[in-house]
């Protein structure tokens, strides 16, 4: 894929308050590609642009990211699109080198996705209703609270499997998508809604946390200022 090909590809995201969006945006900046793409934001209010009719012609389910290839079709969830992009430019692949990489890559993205990001994720949508009823279907205290016992305790696996020394979760000299996944799940675990910091609760996830915050793709991909989390927006 040359880059005046990958110039026309659109990108529809969010600022980097929303995770999603965010695992795509950094993952872009670690594969360096992300100068490629017409990135158009998306202010997610109630009423904003991702539910309107143009929007949810490419995308029904009214979700940021979507990425609208050249020959007009669409690819949506961020897993799917990150495999792709992967796959379709050349440089280290995000994802895992090889099938066994890939593999690993794949099971920790998921029970990280699953069990912390998705249930911060789902303790946030039902702890307030600040984005409105579009979004914000019901509101259950309790449940939140349970979605929040249930990432710590997946998130106290993950730092005993950080424990053995291993800067990344694969255990090489660079970050995959996995830990892209990570490192959005405690960005989000600090936004004032949640209130579960996973990197004050747990020795080797800090580490972590320190270590991509000293990577440049990190730094860019946060350069919006939009996080809504104090370290990360008043850096400087």
């Amino acid at each position: 894929m040359t880059t005046e090909t990958a110039s026309r590809l659109q990108l529809f995201t969010s600022p980097s308050a929303f995770p999603n969006p965010q695992r795509l945006r950094i993952f872009l900046y670690e594969k360096g590609i992300a100068d490629h793409f017409a990135e158009r934001v998306y202010d997610m209010s109630p009423g904003g642009e991702q539910r309107q009719w143009p929007h949810l012609k490419m995308n029904p389910w009214g979700e940021t990211p979507t990425l609208k290839l050249e020959d007009g079709s669409v690819l949506s969830e961020t897993a799917a699109i990150v495999r792709y992009l992967d796959q379709a430019f050349p440089g280290r692949r995000i994802m895992g080198e090889d099938p066994l990489q890939q593999g690993l890559d794949t099971m920790w993205d998921n029970r990280i996705w699953v069990h912390i990001l998705y249930r911060i994720v789902t303790a946030f949508h039902v702890l307030h209703q600040g984005l409105g009823p579009k979004l914000e279907l019901t509101s259950n205290p309790a449940w939140g609270e349970h979605c929040r016992k249930e990432a710590l305790a997946h998130a106290s696996l993950v730092n005993q499997h950080l424990s053995d020394g291993r800067e990344w979760l694969l255990g090489g000299a660079a970050p995959t998508f996995s830990d892209i996944t990570m490192a959005t799940a405690i960005a989000f675990s600090k936004f004032p809604v949640n209130a579960t910091p996973l990197d004050e609760r747990f020795e080797h996830i800090d580490a972590f946390w320190k270590r991509w915050q000293q990577r440049p793709a990190f730094k860019a991909a946060y350069a919006d200022r939009q996080s809504g989390v104090a370290e990360l927006d008043d850096r400087t």
